[in-house]
């Protein structure tokens, strides 16, 4: 059985990980930049490459049990794609797994906010990007990736970084004050205080990597100048994962090509370092329990359990 980075089969079992991760290769919507749907593989490939010890954390996060489901491949329409990943999610979820997704385009997000939403008490989205994807709908779909966070932005409290390319329609819906613009990001020393602040306790992360500048990371679908850079976002991260209680995340928008192997490396990283963040203070051996959980989403029901992990 293929695991996550290679990593030992005794910490890959579905039953004893307290980390699921799903992939998801979609590319059902994207206008520009095609290739999100060969994400995930390069990613998982890259993963393999990296060295396990984390040197900041101090640690080794993987040894808390990391499975990779098989990959959610719906993609008979984006509606049926968001169905499939709002169930999937929400039955790993009550499965009392810390639940992560890589895609695919950003669209794959929305299923997935869907389900932590509808499990979480009082859910703040923390969306990094360079986009706003605040349109209601877009090319005949309210599941397109230029939407996938516009039904966060309406049930939850979202928090949009890094925001820097938007339609003059998206500034009609957007919470300004919950906003943090990369150019005044860019002169203010406090940005992430007063993003963290403007967070509730429970946290999802959605994270389209085109929120880096593209001299950090290219292959994705719209780059776009004057991004985050690595250490700022890892400081940023750090703190969002040790002040809040951060209940999953996903990454999406790799675009691999033929010169994009820095950039899959990097979204490796990525992911690596999130979980180490988010596992720092845990002992291995302790078993995993999801907090911030509604007391109604306890119970799994039948018809989630027919989707397989």
């Amino acid at each position: 059985m293929k695991t996550y980075a290679g990593i030992p089969q005794e910490y890959a079992g579905a039953e004893k990980a307290k980390i699921v991760l799903l992939p998801v290769p979609y590319d059902g919507t994207s206008t520009w930049g095609k290739g999100a749907d060969k994400g995930p593989e390069a990613f998982l490939h890259a993963s393999e490459n990296m060295e396990l010890y984390d040197i900041e954390t101090g640690s080794e996060v993987y040894k808390q049990g990391i499975h990779l489901a098989d990959p959610i491949t719906e993609n008979a329409s984006p509606e049926a794609m968001v169905e499939a990943v709002h169930k999937i999610v929400k039955k790993n979820i009550k499965r009392n797994k810390f639940v992560t997704m890589f895609g695919g385009e950003h669209s794959v997000s929305i299923g997935a906010i869907r389900a932590f939403n509808e499990t979480f008490d009082n859910l703040t989205v923390l969306q990094i990007d360079a986009h706003a994807d605040l349109r209601e709908s877009y090319e005949g779909s309210t599941c397109n990736h230029a939407c996938a966070v516009y039904e966060a932005n309406q049930t939850t409290n979202l928090v949009q970084v890094g925001i820097r390319s938007m339609d003059a329609i998206e500034k009609t819906v957007m919470n300004e004050e919950n906003v943090f613009f990369a150019h005044e990001m860019a002169t203010d020393d406090y940005w992430m205080d007063n993003a963290i602040e403007a967070m509730t306790e429970n946290v999802y992360v959605t994270f389209d990597l085109d929120a880096f500048d593209p001299s950090v990371l290219s292959a994705t679908g719209t780059p776009e100048p004057g991004g985050l850079f690595w250490y700022e976002t890892l400081d940023f991260l750090r703190r969002v994962f040790a002040e809040k209680n951060v209940v999953g995340f996903d990454i999406v928008e790799l675009c691999p090509n033929g010169n994009s192997k820095p950039s899959e490396f990097a979204a490796a990283k990525l992911y690596y370092k999130m979980l180490s963040y988010k596992f720092e203070q845990e002992d291995a051996g302790e078993e995993y329990e999801v907090s911030g959980l509604q007391e109604i989403s306890k119970k799994v029901n039948q018809e989630e359990d027919d989707y397989n992990d």
